[in-house]
């Protein structure tokens, strides 16, 4: 089982920046699919963006499509989210998910370890 620990969140104002990153444990996830979801209270987790195992490969939700850039490091065992243009919906909880030696997907269900997720809030 892989552990998945994300940082970088916090608080910053509407258009600024922020870089999450996601630090895998355990074992490699060279070969895993990749995700960033999030969570509002009161509301269901959301997929953002999802990666290839090779990074050659990547899709994101509308609402982020154009502000939000996924990307890896392998060699790290690490994942990034670079977060810029950022907008008060943008306030969430954000987790990281692998999916071991799978594609990229928009579903939950398909990834099998999460992280504990790293707090976002933009305020306007």
């Amino acid at each position: 089982q892989v552990q998945l620990v994300e940082s970088g969140g916090g608080l910053v104002q509407a258009g600024g920046s922020l870089r999450l990153s996601c630090a895998a444990s355990g074992r490699t996830i060279s070969s895993d699919a990749m995700g960033w979801f999030r969570q509002v209270p009161g509301k269901d987790r959301e997929f953002v963006a999802t990666i290839s195992w090779s990074g050659a490969y990547t899709y994101y939700a509308d609402s982020v499509k154009g502000r939000f850039t996924i990307s890896r490091e392998n060699a790290k065992n690490m994942v990034h989210l670079q977060m810029n243009n950022l907008k008060p919906e943008d306030t969430a909880v954000y987790y990281c998910a692998a999916r071991r030696q799978g594609s990229t997907s928009i579903l939950q269900s398909v990834y099998d370890s999460w992280g504990q997720g790293t707090q976002v809030a933009v305020s306007s």
